[in-house]
C-alpha cells in the first residue's frame, strides 16, 4: 500500500542519520510531509531532505536540541508555519554515554537522561495542542531491547529506554479518549553507526544469542513506524513492537 500518509505532517527527531533517517524517508515515501529534526550535523540533515525531495516527497529541516524547551517551542512554531500542525510525532532522538556503573560519571547519567527522556517529554507535550484540537494523532516512541533486557555498561541508556515504555503507556491512557494513539518500537541490534563501532568479537557474541542470526536493518524499524503511523494500526495504543530477531522474547 502506498500513500497511506498522504499530506500528513510528520516530525522525526534525530532524523539526520541511522534509524531516524530511514524513518523519515519511509514516512515521506508514504506521502507524509516530513519535518527532519537534528541537533548538529547540517550536511547530513540536508542530505536526508534532498533524498526525500528527489523521490518526489516533501521535507524540511529543523535544527533544535530536543532537551531545550525554547528550541523545541521554536521548532514546532516553524514546522506549523511551513508544513502545518504535526499529526505524527516520532521521538527517535537519543544518545549513549556507555560506562560501567561504578565508573559512570554523574554527567554521563545526566546527559543521557536529559536527551532521551526530557527530549521525548518536551516534544510530546508540545505536539498535544494541535493533536487534541484535531482529536487525532500518532505518537511513536523509539525504545530499545535493552530497556527490557538490560545491558551491562548501559545503566543510563537502559534506564531511559525502559522509561520510554512507561511514558508510552501513561500517555496512551491519558490521550486515548482524544483520538491520539501512542505506541513504541523496541529495536534490537540494528546496523547503524552505534553498532558499527562494536568489535567483530562482540558482534559475533550477540549473533549467537539472536535466533535469526543477523543484525536488523534500519528499514525494519522504519517499516514498523510506518505501520504505527498509518490507519492500519488505528486500534492499537500503549503497545510496543519488538524487532530484535528473537534476542528478547
Amino acid at each position: 500500500m502506498e500513500n497511506m500518509l498522504k499530506d500528513k505532517v510528520a516530525l522525526v527527531t534525530g532524523a539526520s542519520r541511522g534509524i531516524g533517517k530511514a524513518i523519515a524517508i519511509a514516512l515521506a515515501h508514504q506521502g507524509a510531509k516530513v519535518a527532519i529534526n537534528y541537533s548538529s550535523s547540517d550536511d547530513a540533515a540536508i542530505e536526508v531532505c534532498e533524498i526525500i525531495r528527489k523521490n518526489g516527497g516533501t521535507a524540511e529541516i529543523f535544527k533544535a536540541k530536543v532537551n531545550v524547551e525554547e528550541e523545541v517551542d521554536s521548532m514546532f512554531a516553524a514546522i506549523e508555519e511551513k508544513l502545518g500542525s504535526v499529526e505524527i510525532l516520532v521521538n527517535n532522538a537519543g544518545i549513549t554515554k556507555d560506562n560501567l556503573l561504578m565508573r559512570m560519571k554523574t554527567e554521563e547519567w545526566d546527559n543521557v537522561i536529559d536527551v532521551n527522556l526530557k527530549g521525548a517529554f518536551l516534544c510530546t507535550r508540545r505536539v498535544l495542542k494541535g493533536m487534541m484540537k484535531a482529536r487525532y494523532g500518532k505518537i511513536i516512541n523509539i525504545s530499545s531491547v535493552v530497556g527490557f533486557s538490560g545491558n551491562a555498561g548501559q545503566f543510563n541508556y537502559s534506564a531511559t529506554k525502559a522509561g520510554i515504555i512507561g511514558m508510552t503507556k501513561s500517555a496512551a491512557l491519558e490521550l486515548g479518549s482524544r483520538g491520539i494513539r501512542v505506541n513504541a518500537v523496541a529495536p534490537g541490534f540494528i546496523e547503524t553507526d552505534m553498532t558499527a563501532v562494536l568489535t567483530d568479537e562482540v558482534k559475533a557474541a550477540y549473533m549467537e544469542k539472536i535466533p535469526l542470526k543477523a543484525l536488523g536493518k534500519v528499514e525494519d524499524i522504519a517499516n514498523a513506524v510506518v505501520y504505527l503511523a498509518s490507519p492500519l494500526s488505528d486500534y492499537m495504543t500503549g503497545q510496543t513492537l519488538h524487532l530484535n530477531g528473537g534476542l528478547y522474547l
